[in-house]
């Protein structure tokens, strides 16, 4: 897959370690209280990390956003199927990912 387009360093590390099913790499990326959003609601960040990294990952990428930090593409997960997906990454300050929004692309 052409990641060429992710040109955001913290961005391109938490994608490579979702596709490698990295659960240590892809958590250290966050900080401690970082949130996770899913189609705009809450969701447990832990718990989505100890169930989809390792079972979810993009299997395309269709356009990359935001200064690199906004990625649209095809998505598979074990569990759910075949889908369009978005992740959005907020970094703070530190270099850490303290929001993540996931969800269904038209």
């Amino acid at each position: 897959m052409d990641t060429s387009e992710l040109t955001n360093e913290i961005v391109k590390n938490a994608f490579d370690a979702l596709q490698e099913g990295d659960n240590a790499t892809w958590s250290s990326l966050f900080t401690p209280d970082a949130e996770l959003y899913d189609d705009g609601s809450p969701r447990d960040l832990k718990a989505f990390n100890n169930t989809a990294i390792g079972h979810e990952r993009f299997t395309s990428i269709d356009k990359v956003e935001n200064d690199g930090k906004d990625i649209y593409g095809q998505f598979h997960s074990d569990q759910w199927g075949d889908f369009k997906v978005y992740f959005k990454f907020h970094i703070d300050h530190t270099g850490k990912i303290h929001r993540l929004d996931i969800g269904q692309a038209g």
